[in-house]
């Protein structure tokens, strides 16, 4: 019964209510996910040595980036499958595209594990880790790599909560994992003075609990049915899930590969201060994103269910909405965080000189975030349409194609013009060589911009030539 109510509304129910309210909770819980990153790294930045161990957790997060990495390539690569299945009123191969994924999900954990517990320590140097980050790093990421399994189920299954239109309940997912890891991290940090220690203590004892909630609903209460005879994935699901998971694995492997790439030159051009800031510099990037996550969240069934039932009208209709929305918010968003950036830049850390830096790294960071909106609803617009090729080119497009290449190729032709000199103006005294550095962080927004008008260009001519039967 509960199956056919929600099938109805993906079927029948006007598109901006439902939108709206499969969103909402996914934006929700995204903000309470955001939150509860910036509290992490607030938490740390104001220990007595925040400074580095800001530092540690910039070099330590590539790891954390590549783990979720592959809750996408299992988890949010086969729900759209799954939800396209049930427009078809095909429930049994949807159970088993399901049933695939969370195979994948723990079998990659534990493997995932075990790499990062016997080679972590030239893991971190490879990622950008000097002599005075390594050991935070390695103190953060030992611990969190044991709760691995747990980000996988937690993470990766609860996209089959949402694909089924039970946004709420994967809005609790994440509610339930970051409320706690909030609670617990002042009592593992300061409480018990483990530091960085106790903020990946925290976290794993946080997943370990939403885990456990993602299969509670999902072998209790879920329409669609965990069931054992399909405990070993067949190839041809597996090969399908992993075809469309591999455009998100790709923007989450690709993202870690972005911030060692980050952390590398930042460290080169501009030292410990700046490794630090990148830390920052995420998390605001983060108010962006999230939020922007949820609303495609929100889109997903809809686009993915009506695809399957071949009603493009409402598929247009839900894309057009989709992208409006994430448009105006990005806009508004990213703009606010540039006009305040000394504020958010003074909540992260209370050192003058930090402060200073990071505010004026903020304001060209996040220029681009402006027209972020249009590149992540189209980017994921085909992920839930089923598009895998034209998905993990748009991904490869803005982190592969444009932004590593630059953030190599900026700082050594304009590092010494007189632009960069100028822009760099404000940090000269706090950067080893503050030209360079700023074009490190040029390269962001370069390739914002062209990778969102790419993507849109890209996304109108699928548009015309395939949703208009």
């Amino acid at each position: 019964m509960m199956q056919v109510e929600k099938t109805n509304e993906l079927a029948t129910r006007k598109i901006s209510s439902l939108l709206f309210s499969l969103a909402i909770p996914a934006i929700i819980a995204m903000l309470v996910s955001m939150l509860y990153n910036m509290v992490d790294r607030i938490y740390i930045g104001n220990m007595p040595d925040g400074t580095i161990g800001m530092a540690g957790l910039a070099v330590a997060v590539p790891i954390v980036t590549l783990i979720q990495g592959f809750t996408q390539l299992f988890g949010v690569g086969g729900a759209p499958l799954a939800a396209i299945r049930l427009g078809k009123q095909e429930k049994k191969e949807a159970e088993e595209i399901m049933m695939a994924s969370f195979t994948s999900l723990v079998v990659s954990g534990v493997i995932l594990t075990v790499i990062i517990e016997l080679f972590k320590e030239p893991i971190l140097l490879l990622f950008g880790a000097d002599e005075a980050s390594l050991q935070p790093a390695i103190e953060y990421i030992q611990i969190y790599a044991l709760g691995t399994v747990c980000v996988q189920i937690a993470q990766g299954m609860n996209a089959y909560i949402n694909t089924q239109g039970f946004a709420k309940m994967g809005m609790f997912t994440i509610l339930i994992g970051a409320v706690l890891n909030i609670v617990l991290d002042p009592i593992f940090i300061f409480g018990m003075g483990m530091g960085i220690t106790g903020a990946a203590v925290a976290t794993i004892i946080s997943q370990g609990v939403s885990a456990v909630w993602v299969m509670y609903f999902l072998l209790k209460k879920s329409p669609m049915k965990m069931r054992r005879e399909y405990l070993l994935p067949k190839f041809r699901t597996l090969s399908s899930i992993m075809m469309l998971g591999i455009s998100p694995f790709v923007m989450s492997a690709t993202e870690g590969l972005l911030q060692i790439s980050f952390n590398n030159q930042m460290s080169l051009y501009g030292g410990s201060m700046a490794v630090g800031s990148m830390a920052i510099l995420l998390s605001l990037y983060q108010m962006v994103l999230l939020p922007l996550t949820g609303i495609t969240q929100g889109a997903q069934p809809i686009l993915s269910y009506n695809f399957g039932a071949e009603d493009y009208g409402r598929v247009r209709a839900a894309f057009r909405l989709s992208f409006t929305v994430c448009l105006i918010y990005s806009f508004t968003v990213a703009g606010g965080i540039m006009l305040c950036a000394p504020v958010f830049a003074r909540i992260f850390s209370g050192d003058a000189d930090t402060i200073r830096y990071a505010a004026w790294a903020i304001r060209i960071y996040l220029f681009g975030g402006t027209v972020f909106g249009a590149q992540i609803a189209c980017q994921q617009s085909f992920m839930a349409l089923g598009q895998a090729k034209r998905s993990i080119c748009m991904a490869l497009l803005r982190k592969v194609v444009l932004l590593i290449p630059l953030i190599y190729i900026l700082p050594w032709v304009l590092g010494d013009s007189g632009m960069a000199q100028a822009m760099a103006a404000p940090v000269l005294e706090l950067a080893k060589d503050g030209g360079r550095t700023f074009c490190v962080l040029l390269a962001e927004p370069i390739a914002d911009i062209l990778a969102a008008t790419v993507t849109s260009l890209t996304f109108l001519h699928f548009y015309k030539t395939n949703l208009r039967k």
